[in-house]
Formats: structure tokens, C-alpha cells, sequence
């Protein structure tokens, strides 16, 4: 039995609940807690992918690039219970300098952060307290490390549904007030995620009120999926005259419970049966070193994960110990179609990924976002994901505010104006205060090469990294005068330039007593011969090729030698 749902055109299709255990079919009710015929809780929507995939061929283009455009495959049968916020239809936006880096031209960020509560979790949140209005809900209860909690609050509000959200005690001070400024009954648990879920729902059970059960759910797992949707329009229309759908090469997320990953690969599929994609992309889930559970069993080739009982990580939002049977379907629905890995980062590796996102992109990204770019930049230096392929990383959240722990100490300067018992004017006063502002002195290096795509790149994994005063010379005589004018603490230095080569400005340098000292980096694409190679013997301190930047060699040598 199907339930008739009203798509944006007026037509009705059809949507389904399947038991992913015993195979019953049924009709699509919000309030059930799982499987009428054999109490399971894991069941799936599904719906008629053939007539779908006709009104989408005549009529999406039509339609506002927003969630709710892709109406048909979600469960809202009332257009009236959606609420509106400018969910969905977040931007993909090519990460140029990050790509240049790590030797991969086609990374492209699905940019979450721009949803009304800034993370991929308004989608979930959308289509989820949709569902409820829909059926007429209006108490609910959640567990959440943060994001959830925020975004269901925000809706729920808008929805007049009372919420009471259950959060561990690890989730920041900053989250919590914001969950509660929305209305939403806050109880904090001085215990794991996994054991606030199960405080959660022996609440909602004795007060007989609906439970927030994620992936057991229909409404999450189908708000989830629209990210495939929008990421295959987006990768589809890339350096096309037309729009078109394609899938990317690899789609990347940080993991926690699993559901992100679980309602995107149901998505592309879904492309798949609509014959809107020829392949499916593989899925790179990335989980933190301290709370890794899926990737543990996925290493050593279980098909079930076992709990991390005490997840040792401070990225709260990816502490889920226990991943149920969450790890178990999305094995088999990797291994049965796309492929992938489950890898997992240091919280130290998510931490240097926020700075490098942040100074190279110019995208702030929370710590669990940057938990999947870390992943990424592991799996490319490993060599898993290739240089030509397309990728697409979800960018799930916004770091809002800046985390203490992320920045450290030192992260500003201040500004004292001197008071009137000074006898300096004015004016004087605070060119002098400014002037402190830039006291200390940065370790300066100076970068040479004739190509500015080279020196633009090495400047920006140097800035994303550390702080440094920064020369550049796109020839060997401006480099000379440089080094003599300014005497620099490192210099990196191209080989291959017109005029006064590398090897020239090596001479000239060692033949200066002021210049001499100075530790020189040659970076070169050149293959060098025997004798090329001995003529620098006793001139500089490294040779590196250029390509080089994706691993850590670059940035350590610096660091080495300008202490």
C-alpha cells in the first residue's frame, strides 16, 4: 500500500515504507516506530523512481534550487506543513588554493555552513519537524552533540512544537545557550552521547512522546539525500553549457553516528534507478582518532563495529561510541555499489585543517568539518584518492564562535593608548602603540620563482601554517637585492628562471658575506643531472620537487631552519 503524496506540480506519486529485515511493505506513517510485521526499527522509503524521473526530466528547472525542490522524493504530503527557512541549495564552491596544494584540481566544498543554523543539519531539521507538523506532533525529544539540537530547535520553534533536547556535558558552553534561546527544554547529561540517547529515549517513552531516532527514521535519512541531489545538479552543470547530472569521483564527511553518509548514498542511488547517473561516487567517511569505531572495524574487516565506551577526543560533535548497525549498511551499500574507505584523523590533524581551510579558503569551518577535509588531505597523500578525480567534501558546519582550544594563545595583540599624563602628543601616542603591534619580529623568507601561480602557492601553505614576513622575486635580480637589502632568515628558491638562474643566485649568495648564511630551500621541477646536483652540494640546505607541498616535508624544513 502506498501513501499519495502532492508534488510541486499538482501530480501525485507515491511513497512507501520497506522493512529492511523482513521485506513488509507499508504505508508511510510519521508517528511509526518501525516495522508493524516484525518490530524492526530499520526501515527505508521508497517510491516510484520511473514516474519520478519523468516529472524531474519536464519540470525541475523550473523550480527554485532550494530542499523542497526535489518534492516527489520526500515524505510531506502537505506542501502547507513546510516552513521555510532557505534550506538547501548551498553553494559548491571550488577550493582553488587547497587544491593546488595537495596536487588535486577538482575539489569542490558543498558549503553547509550557509543553512539558517549554519550546518548540514537543518536539512535533517527541515524535513523532520515538516513530518511532525504534518502529523500533528507538537512535543518531541532528541539526544544531540549539538548541531541537531540547534537546528531542531530552530524549526521547532517556528512550528510551535516543544522540544526537549538532551545533550552531553561535553558539548560547548556557546551550543547549549543556543539551543535554549530557541525555547527548547534543555538537559544537560554528565555522561557519553550514547548514554544521553538512552536517557533520551527512556524519557520520551515514559511521557509517551515522539523520539528524534536518526537513522531509524524515515524523515532524517530523506532530508539527508538531498545533498546527493543538489551536489549531482551542481557537479553536472561544471564547465557545461547545459545542466546535467553527474555524480563527483568521491564525496568525503566527517562521521558520527553514520547518517550523513547513509542518507547520501540513498540519494545517489535513488539517481541511479532514475537513470539521471551512470555510476555511483565512493564514499570516504572520516571519523576521529579518539572516537573511531567504524573505521577500527572496517580495518580489520568486521562487519560490525564494536563501542569505544570512552571516546578520547574534544571534537564533541563526532563522539558517538556506538554506531550500532549504522556501520553495518553502510558497508554493504559501499561495498555494493561506488566502493570507499572509513578513515579516521588526529583531533591535532582536524585542528591544523581548520587553519589551513581558513587561511587558504577563506572558510571557517567548525572542528568536526574539518575532521573530513584532515581525511581528505590523508587520503591523497596516501595515494587513495587520485589527482584527476572529482571530489566534493561536505562542509557541515561553521565554527561559530572560534573555539579557544583551536586558537591557543596569542591569537591578538593589543593596542594601549597612552593617557593624558603622557607628554607626547596625541598623535604621537598611538603611532607608537601601533607601532608595538608589529614589534615582533616573524622569521622572514624569501620565496623566488618566475611563475606567480608558484610563489602564490608556497605563500599560502607558509601563511595557512605559521607566521612569517614574506619577500617575493620573480627573477634572480630582484631576489639578490632583496637578500641584501633585507637579509632574509630562509629563502626558497626556483632553479629554472631567464636570465639569472638558480645556480647564479646560489653563487652570487655564498659569494657575500652578509648573504652567505642565509639556508636556501630549492624547490624545482627539473630533473636534475649529476652534475647539477653537485654544484649545489655545500650551497643549500634541501631540494625538493615541486608537487611536493601535499606532504609535510616543505613546512617542516622551514620550521627547522627559521627558529
Amino acid at each position: 500500500m502506498k501513501t499519495q503524496k502532492q508534488g510541486r506540480n499538482g501530480r501525485k506519486t507515491g511513497v512507501e515504507v520497506v522493512c529492511l529485515d523482513c521485506g513488509a511493505v507499508e504505508a508511510y506513517d510519521a508517528k511509526a516506530s518501525g516495522c508493524a510485521a516484525c518490530g524492526s526499527q530499520w526501515v527505508e522509503a521508497r517510491y516510484d523512481y520511473a514516474e519520478i524521473g519523468k516529472i524531474w526530466g519536464h519540470e525541475l528547472e523550473d523550480r527554485p534550487f532550494d530542499l523542497w525542490r526535489y518534492g516527489e522524493l520526500l515524505p510531506i504530503q502537505d506542501r502547507q506543513a513546510v516552513l521555510g527557512m532557505g534550506e538547501g541549495g548551498t553553494p559548491l564552491i571550488p577550493a582553488v588554493n587547497l587544491g593546488m596544494m595537495l596536487g588535486c584540481p577538482n575539489i569542490y566544498i558543498k558549503d553547509e555552513r550557509q543553512g539558517p543554523t549554519s550546518s548540514f543539519k537543518d536539512r535533517q531539521a527541515a524535513v523532520g519537524v515538516a513530518g511532525l507538523k504534518e502529523a500533528g506532533i507538537t512535543e518531541a525529544v532528541l539526544a544531540s552533540t549539538g548541531n541537531v539540537a540547534i537546528a531542531y530547535s530552530a524549526y521547532a520553534a517556528r512550528a510551535g512544537i516543544k522540544l526537549w533536547a538532551f545533550l552531553t556535558s561535553l558539548v560547548p558552553a556557546e551550543k547549549m545557550r543556543e539551543v535554549a534561546i530557541y525555547g527548547t527544554q534543555v538537559i544537560k547529561v554528565t555522561a557519553s552521547y550514547d548514554k544521553a540517547k538512552q536517557v533520551a529515549a527512556a524519557f520520551a517513552q515514559e511521557r509517551g512522546l515522539y523520539l528524534e531516532r536518526g537513522a531509524r527514521s524515515i524523515l532524517p535519512v530523506e532530508a539527508m539525500k538531498t545533498v546527493a541531489f543538489e551536489i549531482a545538479e551542481q557537479v553536472g552543470g561544471l564547465g557545461a553549457a547545459h545542466r546535467a547530472w553527474r555524480a563527483p569521483d568521491w564525496y568525503v564527511q566527517a562521521v558520527s553516528g553514520g547518517l550523513g553518509p547513509y542518507g547520501v548514498q540513498k540519494g545517489f542511488s535513488e539517481l541511479m534507478k532514475m537513470g539521471l547517473i551512470e555510476r555511483m561516487p565512493a564514499l570516504a567517511s572520516i571519523q576521529t582518532e579518539g572516537c573511531s569505531p567504524m573505521v577500527h572495524a572496517w580495518k580489520q574487516g568486521l562487519e560490525s563495529a564494536q563501542p569505544i565506551l570512552s571516546p578520547r577526543t574534544h571534537i564533541a560533535t563526532l563522539s558517538t561510541g556506538d554506531p550500532g548497525r549504522m556501520y553495518t549498511l553502510l558497508k554493504q551499500r559501499m561495498q555494493a555499489g561506488g566502493g570507499g574507505v572509513f578513515e579516521n584523523v588526529t583531533d591535532e590533524e582536524a585542528f591544523r585543517a581548520m587553519h589551513i581551510l581558513a587561511k587558504m579558503e577563506g572558510i571557517s569551518v567548525e572542528p568536526a568539518a574539518a575532521v573530513a577535509f584532515a581525511g581528505l588531505i590523508k587520503l591523497v597523500r596516501a595515494g587513495v584518492i587520485k589527482s584527476d578525480q572529482v571530489i566534493v567534501v561536505n562542509c557541515t558546519g561553521h565554527t561559530m564562535p572560534i573555539e579557544k582550544s583551536i586558537l591557543g594563545e596569542g591569537w591578538a595583540r593589543n593596542v594601549v593608548i597612552p593617557g593624558k599624563s603622557k607628554v607626547e602628543t596625541p598623535q604621537e601616542g598611538l603611532l607608537a602603540a601601533l607601532r608595538r603591534v608589529t614589534a615582533d619580529r616573524y622569521p622572514r623568507i624569501l620565496i623566488v620563482d618566475d611563475t606567480p601561480d608558484a610563489r602564490r602557492l608556497i605563500r599560502r601553505v607558509l601563511q595557512s601554517q605559521g607566521e612569517y614576513t614574506i619577500y617575493e622575486a620573480s627573477n634572480g635580480q630582484d631576489a639578490l637585492q632583496i637578500a641584501q637589502d633585507e637579509v632574509p632568515d630562509l629563502i626558497i628558491l626556483d632553479l629554472m628562471m631567464p636570465e639569472v638562474d638558480g645556480f647564479k643566485v646560489l653563487d652570487q649568495l655564498k659569494a657575500s658575506p652578509d648573504t652567505s648564511p642565509i639556508p636556501v630551500i630549492v624547490v624545482t621541477a627539473k630533473e636534475l643531472t649529476a652534475s647539477e646536483k653537485r654544484r649545489l652540494e655545500g650551497q643549500i640546505h634541501t631540494l625538493m620537487q615541486k608537487g611536493e607541498f601535499m606532504n609535510d616535508d616543505l613546512m617542516d624544513e622551514v620550521r627547522s631552519l627559521v627558529k
